[in-house]
C-alpha cells in the first residue's frame, strides 16, 4: 500500500512548525510534502533587525531541507486548489505549471501586505515582508544618507534624511526604532552631515503605538523612540503618497525620499481564489482547523479565520504566535486522522508579546508582566533565541557584536526595487486558482 501524501502549501509560521510536528509525530507513515517558494523558513520578528543592520539575512533564514528531514521540499508556489480531484496546481521557479496530489492538505500560505486605496501609496511605498524587503530597505535607507552626504541643495538633503514609517504596530515601531540606529551610524561617518540627525517620523491612526500592548508599554515605547529624536504622530494617517514626499490627513506634507508601508496584513490572494466561504478575506475553518465541506482539507494561520474560543464570536489575530502553535494543533489532527493521537481543538493562552528597541531598549508583557528596559531587552532576546528553529548562536554573536561596534555602512545592491513591489497580489504576480 503507498503512503497517505500530506500536502502543506507553505512554510510560514504555521506551516514549518506543521511540518516540524508531522515528521516527528508519524515517523514515516505518511509523504509529507512542503511546498514553498524559498527552501527557508523566515523568522519574521527579527526581521526589522537584519533592515537595520544588527543581524544579517542567514540569521533568521531557517533551512528548510536541514530542519525538516522528514519532509519533502517542493519549490514553487501554488496557484489554485482543485478539491473534487485532491490536486495543488502550481508554478515552479522556472514559471512551470504542475500539480502535486494530496490525502490530506493544509493551506499556510500567510498574508500579503495590506493596502488602502491611497494616492501613489503602491508605487511610492515599501512594503515589509520578507528578508528582500528587508535587504532592499536596509540598502534604501544607507543610500539616502550617502546621497545627502553630496547633495548641494538643502531641500534635497533634508527630505533624503526624512525617513517616515506608516504603521506603528510591532513592525513599524521596530523598523523604526532599528532605521533610526542605523542612519544615526551611517550619517556620523559622513563629515559633510556633521550638525544635522537624520529624521524619523512615525506614522498611527490610533490614539498610541502597539495598541495591542499595556498602555504603559506603549508609553515606554513612545518615550524612547522621541528621546532618540524620532516624531510619533498619532491620530494621523496618510492621505497622499508621491515620490518626493508624503501628504497627511491633516494637510501636514513631509519632504521625504521614503516610505514604509507597516498597515497591517491581508490573507494571500490564493485563500480568495478558492472560492471558499472566508471571514474578512481569511478561510473560514471550525475549531480543529478544518475548512468544512471540504474534507481532507486543514487551513490555518493568517489565512484561516480561527475560531477563538477564549473569545466567543471572535477570531484569533494574525500574529506568529497563534499561526505556530495552530500549525501544532493543525498536524495533531491530521496525525489523528491517520490513526495517530486524537483529534483536539485549537485552544490558546496568551503569553504576551516582545518588541526590541534596539540596543539595551525594549518592552515586553511576558504571561502579562510589563517589562521595560534592560529586563525587557534581555526577556525579548531570550525569547527569540528560544524560538528559532536554528542559528542561536550566530544571532547571539550577531548581538554581541552589534552592541560593541558599528552597524554595516555599505550598500550590497542585491534587491533593485522591481523584484519587491508593494502589492505583491499586483497582476503580475498574482495567483490564480481553479
Amino acid at each position: 500500500m503507498t503512503r497517505p501524501r500530506i500536502v502543506i502549501v507553505g512554510a510560514g509560521f504555521a506551516g514549518y512548525h506543521a511540518a516540524r510536528r508531522l515528521t516527528r509525530r508519524l515517523h514515516g507513515r505518511a509523504d509529507i510534502v512542503v511546498l514553498n517558494p524559498t527552501d527557508y523558513f523566515c523568522y519574521l520578528p527579527l526581521l526589522p533587525q537584519v533592515a537595520g543592520g544588527a543581524l544579517e539575512p542567514r540569521h533568521i533564514a531557517v533551512p528548510l531541507a536541514g530542519t525538516l528531514p522528514g519532509a519533502r521540499l517542493v519549490l514553487g508556489e501554488a496557484t489554485g486548489i482543485d478539491a473534487d480531484t485532491r490536486t495543488v496546481e502550481y508554478r515552479d521557479p522556472d514559471g512551470r505549471a504542475a500539480t502535486l496530489g494530496y490525502d490530506r492538505l493544509l493551506l499556510t500560505v500567510g498574508s500579503v501586505n495590506q493596502l488602502l486605496p491611497i494616492p501613489g501609496v503602491a508605487g511610492n511605498a515599501h512594503g515589509f515582508r520578507g528578508i528582500p524587503e528587508a535587504l532592499y530597505l536596509r540598502d534604501h535607507l544607507i543610500r539616502q544618507i550617502e546621497m545627502a552626504a553630496t547633495c548641494t541643495d538643502p531641500r534635497e538633503r533634508t527630505a533624503r534624511c526624512t525617513f517616515v514609517v506608516a504603521g506603528a504596530g510591532y513592525t513599524g515601531t521596530e523598523v523604526t526604532a532599528q532605521g533610526q540606529l542605523l542612519t544615526e551610524d551611517v550619517a556620523r561617518r559622513h563629515p559633510e552631515l556633521q550638525g544635522m540627525r537624520p529624521r524619523w517620523v512615525l506614522i498611527e491612526h490610533g490614539d498610541r503605538i502597539l495598541a495591542h500592548m499595556d498602555r504603559r508599554l506603549s508609553a515606554a515605547a513612545t518615550s524612547t523612540l522621541r528621546q532618540r529624536g524620532a516624531e510619533v504622530r498619532l491620530r494621523s494617517s496618510v492621505a497622499e503618497a508621491t515620490a518626493h514626499g508624503v501628504r497627511l490627513d491633516d494637510g501636514a506634507v513631509l519632504d521625504s525620499r521614503t516610505l514604509v508601508w507597516c498597515v497591517g496584513a491581508r490573507p494571500d490572494p490564493l485563500v480568495g481564489g478558492t472560492g471558499w466561504p472566508t471571514d474578512h478575506g481569511r478561510l473560514v475553518v471550525d475549531a480543529c482547523l478544518t475548512v468544512p465541506g471540504r474534507p481532507g482539507v486543514y487551513a490555518c494561520g493568517d489565512a484561516a479565520a480561527v475560531p477563538d474560543l477564549t473569545r466567543p464570536g471572535q477570531t484569533t489575530a494574525m500574529t506568529a504566535q497563534h499561526a505556530q502553535r495552530q500549525g501544532r494543533c493543525a498536524a495533531d489532527n491530521i496525525a489523528a486522522d491517520l490513526g495517530v493521537g486524537r483529534r483536539r481543538p485549537y485552544r490558546h493562552a496568551a503569553l504576551g508579546f516582545v518588541v526590541d528597541l534596539g540596543g539595551p531598549r525594549a518592552v515586553a508583557d511576558p504571561l502579562g508582566v510589563p517589562l521595560t528596559g534592560p529586563a525587557a531587552a534581555a526577556i525579548t532576546r531570550g525569547y527569540h533565541l528560544a524560538a528559532l528553529p536554528a542559528n542561536r548562536l550566530r544571532t547571539a554573536a550577531a548581538w554581541l557584536t552589534a552592541a560593541g561596534g558599528r552597524r554595516p555602512d555599505i550598500q550590497l545592491g542585491l534587491v533593485p526595487a522591481s523584484a519587491v513591489p508593494l502589492d505583491t497580489a499586483a497582476p503580475e504576480v498574482a495567483h490564480t486558482a481553479a
